[in-house]
């Protein structure tokens, strides 16, 4: 039960990294909606935004997955009492031009 669990949390933050992507690119690069397909420029500024943005979660969850375990062990050997200190999440690039906010 456990591990469903967690694959329901995984998916879901997953799904939510995908529709802030998403949504950030879109308000970014889209901005002609006289024609039904993209243009070269939109296009171009989609593949670069969401490049960007998947790098940067790349990049992120390398840190996370190197500073966990480091954080567990910290954890598993603090006095009781002693508040543990949480890393902030951010699923978004600092100069984003959307209303995204890191979350905590």
């Amino acid at each position: 039960m456990m591990q469903q669990e967690q694959q329901l949390r995984n998916l879901r933050d997953f799904l939510m990294v995908y529709n802030r992507m998403t949504e950030t690119c879109f308000q970014r690069c889209t901005s002609n909606f006289n024609y039904r397909n993209l243009t070269m420029e939109e296009e171009r500024c989609l593949d670069s935004c969401a490049g960007k943005l998947i790098r940067t979660n790349h990049r992120l969850m390398g840190t996370y997955v190197d500073l966990m375990p480091k954080m567990v062990h910290v954890a598993a050997f603090s006095p009781p009492g002693v508040p543990i200190v949480r890393l902030p999440q951010c699923w978004c690039a600092p100069s984003s031009k959307s209303a995204l906010t890191p979350h905590q």
